[in-house]
């Protein structure tokens, strides 16, 4: 940030970009990004570059002062973001050390480009990497759930509407309930990254340049698939940071789904946690709490709440470029820290978790929760659903055993429950392991249809994993490109 006036008014400092007229003053602190900019630091150096290659390939800059403004920016990069001078944000603060460093020469690096295009293109550019982080949370814990499911393909375990138990289902039915959503939570965070990854640099203000500059060719060497064509709305929009924040919140919301389960189970007996994943009280020596999975399900609510004030940073700002932008950003970098984090924690529990397979086995037919089971078995031999529905929900009161199944037929069909069933499919029935293996429906928990689950969970896996893999090697060969475009300068 530029230098205050001194006592006897002259100006000990200015900026490049404000001079004299705009460099001090007691708003300059409450206008500069710069220290909030360290995460764009490597951004903007490789956009830098980018656009410095493009000028000299175009002729606008001679090809000696790019390779000095080149020089000079490897230079800074080595010294780090912490050497800067002082600057209004960090894109002004490099551009200054580069003057610095070689003259007049260094503020060539700016032709043909703005700092609206110029943030535009680093926030997208470090956005896209932090968001393939968060993606392969994403793909680790799905790893999580499907070896969860694999070992726990028989493992019965009761089920739960409205925290009451319901039906008996299998813990692989359960993990990969998860699984699905997850895999739709990394589904939506690659489309959002397609829409990240469009170069806005270009677009200058927002009015377009006079200069004959390549847009094709800074996107290629900062490894955009293509550009934000309209130069208004690539240097001033910013959907793609909410469309970010708002898959991140989907997912932080399945996450904190799948922690308060977790939670419940530990409390129930069901699972233990790694201690890896737990901690102590400070005054009861006895206890094991599951702390971490509550930070998980807190970072839902944080998630939510970046959701709501970016929403309304955004909401009703007019073309073009608006300096609210400038808190916009923090919204989506603080998400996709914390459901990142979220997220690796989470895949980690589900991975160490030890499931009691005596207390969920003896665990699953509480509440009568084979009772669907029996009332389907009833219907099946020709009685109205909803008669059977009634037959059962009185015996349900009366015992929930085949002697209250019993006497409930007598009170509500008027003749024996043998006449209607044969007594084995109701004693089978009656089962919880028998009950799940009859829920073989597509989708449902017995172990021939989770097999095919399985399959599918593992299939959408490894594409995923295919998916992410060629995006990060895209990544990682545009930087390389650049690297040995800028060589040819320097």
């Amino acid at each position: 940030m530029p230098e205050e006036s001194t006592p006897d008014g002259a100006e000990e400092d200015e900026s490049v970009v404000r001079r004299d007229r705009f460099s001090g003053g007691p708003a300059r602190g409450f206008l500069s990004s710069l220290a909030a900019d360290e995460r764009i630091f490597e951004a903007d150096l490789a956009v830098d570059r980018a656009h410095v290659v493009m000028l000299a390939e175009q002729g606008i800059v001679d090809d000696d002062v790019a390779g000095e403004i080149l020089t000079a920016l490897d230079a800074i990069e080595v010294d780090g973001h912490d050497s800067l001078p002082d600057g209004e944000d960090v894109h002004e603060a490099i551009e200054t050390a580069v003057i610095e460093r070689i003259g007049d020469d260094g503020g060539k690096m700016h032709t043909a480009r703005s700092r609206n295009d110029e943030v535009a293109a680093c926030i997208r550019y470090r956005l896209r990497e932090d968001v393939l982080d968060a993606i392969e949370t994403t793909l680790a814990l799905r790893e999580a759930l499907v070896e969860v499911a694999e070992a726990n393909a028989e493992t019965i375990m009761p089920g739960y509407t409205h925290l009451q138990p319901a039906q008996p289902i299998t813990v692989a039915h359960w993990a990969l309930s998860y699984e699905g959503a997850v895999r739709r939570d990394t589904a939506r965070l690659l489309e959002a990254y397609g829409r990240i990854n469009e170069s806005p640099l270009g677009g200058a203000a927002f009015a377009g340049t006079t200069f004959d500059i390549d847009r094709e060719r800074t996107a290629e060497l900062l490894g955009f698939a293509g550009v934000v064509e309209n130069s208004m709305d690539a240097s001033s929009s910013r959907d793609f940071l909410l469309e970010t924040t708002q898959a991140l919140s989907t997912h932080a919301t399945t996450l904190s789904g799948l922690a308060e389960d977790v939670i419940v189970f530990a409390n129930r007996g069901f699972v233990e946690l790694s201690d890896d994943y737990s901690s102590t009280s400070s005054i009861m020596p006895q206890k094991k709490n599951p702390d971490t999975l509550e930070l998980v399900r807190a970072v839902a609510g944080d998630a939510a709440g970046s959701v709501q004030g970016l929403t309304t940073t955004l909401k009703g700002l007019p073309r073009a470029y608006n300096r609210d932008l400038q808190r916009a950003t923090t919204h989506a970098w603080e998400t996709v820290d914390a459901v990142t984090d979220a997220g690796e924690v989470a895949a980690g529990a589900v991975a160490t978790a030890e499931w009691n397979e005596e207390t969920l086995a003896a665990e699953a037919g509480e509440g009568f929760s084979t009772a669907t089971g029996v009332a389907d078995v009833l219907a099946a031999n020709g009685l109205p659903f909803r008669t059977a529905h009634e037959l059962v929900a009185i015996a349900a009161e009366n015992g929930a055993d085949y002697d209250a199944l019993e006497t409930a037929a007598e009170d509500v069909l008027g003749e024996p429950l043998e006449s209607v069933v044969d007594p084995a499919a109701v004693e089978a029935a009656l089962d919880p392991a028998e009950s799940v293996a009859s829920r073989d429906s597509q989708g449902g928990p017995a172990p021939a249809s989770v097999a095919a689950q399985l399959e599918s969970a593992r299939e959408a896996l490894e594409a995923a994993e295919v998916t992410l893999e060629e995006t990060s090697d895209a990544l990682e060969e545009a930087h390389t490109d650049l690297r040995d475009e800028v060589s040819g300068y320097v």
